[in-house]
């Protein structure tokens, strides 16, 4: 190696140099690699939605009338009432308080009319025997 101070600095300047370029280069390659796998992960994903997008378009349109069927209410008004009242509750309640709220009188044929109407409501999927005598609506 050369003893003239201008070379040494020279020297030194360029084995500086190359470390710092080093360096450099090792941080880029790093960032190199993360990005490369961060470019993979968005292909890969990408990729997934174009599948998912061919696969939506190939799937048949529902039609309209495969709405699911609502259960019909009987004509008689009693029906109505009834549900009216077990909807202004919004708890379940038994035939004999079904009368009450309809203002009927406490004897076992209205009662009984009661129940069987309610009976007949759970038949049709319209209410729900929660207990054995407790009727409420399905959303209650």
């Amino acid at each position: 190696m050369s003893e003239n101070p201008q070379v040494k600095a020279i020297l030194y300047h360029i084995e500086t140099r190359e470390h710092e370029l080093t360096d450099q280069a090792g941080q880029l390659r790093d960032r190199i690699e993360e990005l490369t796998r961060q470019l993979g992960e968005i292909d890969a994903e990408s990729e997934n939605l174009r599948i998912t997008r061919k696969t939506l378009l190939t799937l048949p349109v529902p039609s309209p009338d495969a709405e699911p069927e609502r259960p019909d209410i009987p004509d008689h008004p009693a029906y109505r009432q009834i549900l009216t009242a077990l909807t202004d509750s919004g708890q379940p309640m038994r035939a004999r308080d079904l009368c009450q709220a309809l203002d009927l009188p406490i004897l076992p044929k209205n009662t009984e009319g009661i129940r069987s109407k309610l009976k007949r409501l759970v038949g049709r999927g319209i209410l729900t025997e929660t207990d054995p005598g407790l009727f409420a609506s399905p959303g209650a």
